[in-house]
Parts: C-alpha cells; sequence; structure tokens
C-alpha cells in the first residue's frame, strides 16, 4: 500500500505541475485524472478515520496516536484538491461528459486502493467477484446511458400516446394501410363538397341532385 501511496502522490504532483498547465484546457482526463487518483487516498482516509472514531468511542486513546491526526489532514488535503480540480473540469468541459468519466476513473482507483489495503478481493469467492464486477459494468453502463440520453424528451404519457397512435393506425401490408388513409380522405372530401354545393343550392331558392 505504501508503494500504491506513492504512486499514487507521484502521479499527482506531475499532473498538477507538468500535464495540467499544458494540457488540462484541452484534455478532459488531465484534471478527471488527477481528481480520480487523489480519491482513492481520500476514501482510504474515511475509512482509517471510521475506525479510529469507532475504537475512541470504545475507550481507547487513539487520539494519542499520530496516526489518528496524519489521516485527517490528509483527508483534508484530498478533499480539496478533489473540489479544486473537479470544479475545473466542470468550468470547461461539459458535464454530461465529466460525470460518466470521472466515476468510472473514480470507482476503479477506489477499487484497486481498497484490494491493496484491506485485501478484500482474497476473501472473496469466484462468484463474489463475477457479481461485483458485473454490477460495477451495470452501473458504468447506466450512468452512460444517463447522460447520453438526458436531453431526449419521453415520459410514460408520450409513450402511451405513441402505443395508442400504433394500435389505431394497424398494421401496414404492402401499402394498403396508407393506399386505404388515402382513399378515405378523397371520399371524404367529395362527400363534404357534394353537401357544400347543396346547401349553396338550396340558399339560391333551388334543389339539385346529381
Amino acid at each position: 500500500f505504501v508503494v500504491f501511496a506513492t504512486a499514487v502522490i507521484i502521479t499527482a504532483l506531475i499532473f498538477i505541475f507538468v500535464v495540467g498547465p499544458r494540457h488540462g484546457q484541452t484534455n478532459i482526463l488531465v484534471y478527471i485524472t488527477i481528481c480520480s487518483v487523489i480519491g482513492a487516498l481520500s476514501v482510504s482516509c474515511v475509512k482509517g478515520l471510521g475506525i479510529t472514531i469507532k475504537e475512541a468511542i470504545a475507550g481507547k486513546p487513539v487520539l494519542r496516536n499520530p496516526l489518528a491526526w496524519l489521516l485527517l489532514l490528509s483527508l483534508i488535503a484530498c478533499v480539496s484538491t478533489q473540489i479544486n480540480y473537479l470544479n475545473k473540469a466542470l468550468d470547461i468541459f461539459n458535464t454530461s461528459l465529466v460525470t460518466p468519466i470521472y466515476y468510472v476513473f473514480f470507482t476503479t482507483s477506489v477499487l484497486s486502493c481498497s484490494a491493496i489495503l484491506f485485501k478484500e478481493w482474497e476473501h472473496m469467492g469466484t462468484d463474489d467477484i463475477i457479481g461485483t464486477l458485473s454490477g460495477f459494468i451495470t452501473i458504468i453502463v447506466g450512468i452512460f446511458l444517463l447522460h447520453a440520453f438526458k436531453d431526449v424528451s419521453i415520459s410514460l404519457a408520450t409513450l402511451a400516446v405513441s402505443i395508442r397512435k400504433d394500435e389505431r393506425n394497424g398494421p401496414v401490408l404492402n401499402g394498403m394501410a396508407a393506399h386505404n388513409h388515402s382513399n378515405y380522405e378523397l371520399l371524404h372530401n367529395d362527400v363534404t363538397e357534394d353537401f357544400d354545393d347543396r346547401d349553396v343550392s338550396r340558399r339560391n331558392g333551388t334543389m339539385t341532385v346529381s
């Protein structure tokens, strides 16, 4: 975990001081990568602080341990960095692109960090691993679909109206339905014109039947 944390810090510093000023305004992955790798450490700090608070409630002198204060300071630094660069990414790029990419990167880094630090995957069976990965992929696809089609106006009311229209029109067989519909419109127009002619004849005092 120390090697992983060191690699994360070095990567974040390189992206912040070298890659960010050059390509941060044009490449969406720069600021998202910074937020994601730092987020792995922030989640680990949150878990560590949770354990510290639990032991403090149990009466153990954990506040005397400098690790608790190191975790608190690390959490403040990580969260501040994440908020800063996430806001930069949202100001420059579209939210519908930033949100799904950031979710995938952040979740992947957190899973990797948790697997290294807490060794959760060593006690999981094959079916549990497959279920976890399947759930992760399902959430990724769902997030992508939500943001890809968020501008499409679809509701239950419009869906019901479209279904009723399809049922009313009926199946179209070799263009017969469209042809019958056009014949109905022509016949309706002829009958309407006939009745109009009769009304005009009555008004003129004559009765003509054709």
